[in-house]
């Protein structure tokens, strides 16, 4: 059974919110996100506590699901307004004849790792990693495309392994202690967390866009939101303020330290070392982009990622220019 978490807004944001709906102002927007307390997913949290969606004059209601690939099936079912999630996931499913796009790009890496377990001295390169049982958040989720591309990139099939679906954080810190996987895909902090135990050790790292280049062969835009492209057509304002929202807080990372952005984090995102946590977030807080904006070329790298194992998925079956849009982040900074 899914799990979905409500997360508690700040006391501030909150009686903004309420001051807003009491004069009926507020504008109520549901958006789901593929486990808030990532740092990939950064963006969401930090707008809602820095009180930039009730600035804007919106209501946002936020829910949580362990991976991205649950998070869109809600969407899709119109239990929310919008996805916290990658931006693959917009061409998977023009694929299947589903549009959606990306409104605002948060970052250009995918602020990914794989983890190899520090008892298997044997794994040394993704070849290596042939027999094994390897961890992913969940079955069609990015990181399950990110580790099938690798594989397929390193001469392997996915019938050479076994991929699990393990979540993030203390499930999949567990199913690597106890050797259930020999390696898997995750992100910040549960990254930090394995090394720093002495647990696991980096295989491939996709935390930066000069890593990302050497894995995947470009800059490869991941974290966004995205919407149903009939849902921005038919509510561009609504659009528009959450894009406002974002671009500020994207300009809010690039100009501040991750020890001040941290502050503005909920202590429990920290899982018990807030210094830890920093440290992760000075190191990858570049995967961020610092407009919003599409990164140039970014699109055509995940469609070769994907096209390398997706059904339907080529260069003549997707139409880029349908999976995102600029429009309203320029707009943003233009005002």
């Amino acid at each position: 059974m899914r799990q979905i978490l409500r997360v508690r807004l700040g006391v501030v944001v909150t009686l903004a919110a309420m001051v807003l709906a009491s004069t009926g102002r507020a504008e109520q927007v549901s958006l789901m996100v593929g486990g808030i307390e990532k740092q990939i997913y950064l963006p969401l949290i930090l707008t809602q506590n820095l009180g930039y969606f009730a600035d804007e004059g919106l209501d946002v209601q936020i829910l949580s699901e362990p991976a991205g690939a649950e998070a869109a099936d809600e969407m899709l079912a119109g239990a929310v307004q919008g996805v916290i999630g990658f931006y693959d996931h917009n061409i998977e499913l023009q694929a299947l004849g589903k549009y959606t796009q990306s409104v605002v790009q948060f970052s250009q890496a995918p602020g990914e790792v794989e983890l190899v377990s520090t008892r298997h001295p044997e794994i040394r390169s993704v070849a290596d990693l042939r027999g094994h049982r390897l961890g992913v958040t969940g079955l069609g989720s990015s990181t399950d495309f990110l580790t099938q591309y690798l594989l397929i990139a390193n001469g392997l099939k996915m019938s050479d392994v076994t991929p699990l679906p393990v979540g993030a954080g203390n499930v999949l810190i567990a199913a690597m202690q106890k050797d259930k996987v020999q390696a898997a895909m995750t992100t910040e902090p549960t990254i930090s967390r394995l090394l720093a135990s002495g647990d696991a050790r980096v295989l491939v790292d996709l935390r930066t866009v000069e890593g990302t280049r050497a894995a995947l062969g470009g800059v490869y835009p991941a974290a966004c939101l995205y919407m149903e492209t009939s849902w921005i057509n038919a509510h561009p304002d609504t659009v528009q303020k959450l894009a406002n929202a974002f671009v500020r807080t994207l300009h809010f990372i690039a100009t501040h330290s991750a020890d001040e952005i941290a502050n503005h984090v909920p202590a429990d995102y920290y899982a018990g070392n807030r210094a830890l946590y920093v440290e992760a977030l000075a190191h990858g807080k570049a995967m961020f982009t610092p407009d919003g904006r599409m990164p140039k070329g970014g699109p055509e790298t995940v469609l070769a990622v994907l096209a390398r194992f997706m059904d339907g998925v080529s260069a003549g079956s997707v139409d880029l220019s349908r999976t995102y849009t600029n429009t309203f982040v320029d707009r943003a900074k233009a005002g």
